[in-house]
């Protein structure tokens, strides 16, 4: 399968959860995003359509921790984004795996904000 078609094949993927999953003021939604260097995450009110809290490799405080999108840089990133969003008094949230099959970078960052104290 060549990347064009692994493309392809995520986006229709995440369409077909774009339709059922909705991130409201009291559960918003935690979705994740990753690239060949970084993994990204936020958690976003898709009522009012604004990004609550958002946390990266790229990140200042995080960037010294962790090198590279790997396992262990999604488990950074899951602590850091369940730590920001408990400090807003956010407990409970949607999960969006934006497509993404659930192994590996997705699974370690869900897991890891979990751990960490997020509900979903």
């Amino acid at each position: 399968m060549s990347t064009v078609d692994r493309k392809k094949e995520r986006l229709k993927r995440k369409l077909r959860i774009k339709y059922k999953i909705r991130g409201t003021a009291e559960r918003p939604r935690l979705c994740v995003y990753k690239s060949l260097k970084h993994i990204y995450a936020q958690i976003i009110d898709d009522e009012s359509g604004r990004t609550l809290v958002s946390a990266s490799t790229l990140d200042i405080d995080l960037r010294d921790k962790v090198k590279g999108s790997n396992i262990k840089s999604a488990t950074v990133v899951g602590e850091a984004i369940a730590k920001k969003a408990l400090a807003k008094g956010i407990e409970k949230v949607v999960f969006d795996r934006n497509g993404y099959i659930y192994h590996g970078k997705v699974k370690a960052l869900a897991d890891s904000a979990r751990k960490a104290g997020l509900k979903f």
